[in-house]
């Protein structure tokens, strides 16, 4: 099984590398079932994978000029923000024993990965359907909604903090629509905005937990590898052919842990 997570976490880079979002979403189901790692440390350890493996992926996104800072710190403050208090605070308020429906305890993993779950489904369906109407890029000079920005910078760090996934598939739309940035600035843009909060808030976990640091920095070693193939690949296969068969693949493993949680 670790060698099967060890093959996974490569594949958790060259996705990101091939279609520029959605494998950092396999992250915790890696840790968590090749791994055995217990899900709450997983999403702590998700969020440092992802966040390094992000990190990688914008610095050639910022020497191609693809990386607008002021938005990415007009995006960031609120959402590194969030998710740095949501690990650091809310996960560690919340009971070990949620509440009860019927005779089904919900506990703290349970009810953490079933969120989880529900976000790879929401995630699958973003990658899975064509859009009816395409995001629209506009000319015009660059202007700010400060309070929906706000908003959906903190929603968005409340969710990363909670499942440990870098939310690119929410972040992207929102900064064409609400920073109007062309696509590919969107593109890397977020990655600086999701190592930036990820590995922030990462930080909030620190000595919470037993780490194990070999098993984290080789996750992520191989994650960065597979960043590196997946940017080679990407110039010879169809991104937008791969991301909908990965789509596929992220929804049947967002009903197979939604399934295994509540059969517990």
């Amino acid at each position: 099984m670790e060698i099967l997570g060890y093959i996974a976490s490569l594949i958790i880079g060259i996705s990101l590398g091939l279609i520029g979002g959605g494998g950092s979403i396999l992250t915790v189901p890696v840790l968590v079932y090749l791994f055995n790692v217990d899900p709450i440390v997983a999403m702590a350890y998700s969020l440092f994978i992802v966040g390094a493996t992000a990190l990688v992926g914008a610095i050639p996104k910022f020497k191609e000029g693809l990386v607008n800072l002021r938005t990415a710190i007009i995006f960031g403050i609120p959402s590194i923000a969030a998710v740095y208090a949501t690990r650091k605070f809310i996960v560690p308020a919340i009971p070990d024993s949620v509440f009860f429906i019927g005779s089904f305890e919900v506990t703290r993993p349970v009810l953490l990965m079933g969120l989880f779950a529900v976000l790879m489904v929401a995630a699958s369906i973003s990658m899975i359907r064509k859009p009816k109407n395409k995001i629209q890029e506009t000319d015009k000079p660059q202007e700010f909604n400060y309070p929906i920005i706000f908003l959906e910078g903190s929603v968005d760090g409340v969710l990363t903090g909670l499942v440990g996934a870098g939310g690119g598939f929410l972040i992207i739309p929102a900064l064409v629509v609400l920073s109007k940035l062309p696509m590919k600035q969107a593109v890397g843009t977020s990655l600086l905005i999701i190592a930036a909060k990820s590995l922030i808030g990462f930080t909030g976990d620190l000595g919470k937990y037993p780490f194990d640091w070999v098993l984290l920095l080789s996750v992520s070693a191989l994650a960065i590898v597979g960043i590196f193939i997946g940017n080679a690949l990407a110039r010879k296969v169809d991104g937008n052919k791969l991301k909908v068969g990965f789509g596929w693949f992220v929804l049947v493993m967002g009903v197979y842990i939604l399934i295994s949680q509540l059969l517990k």
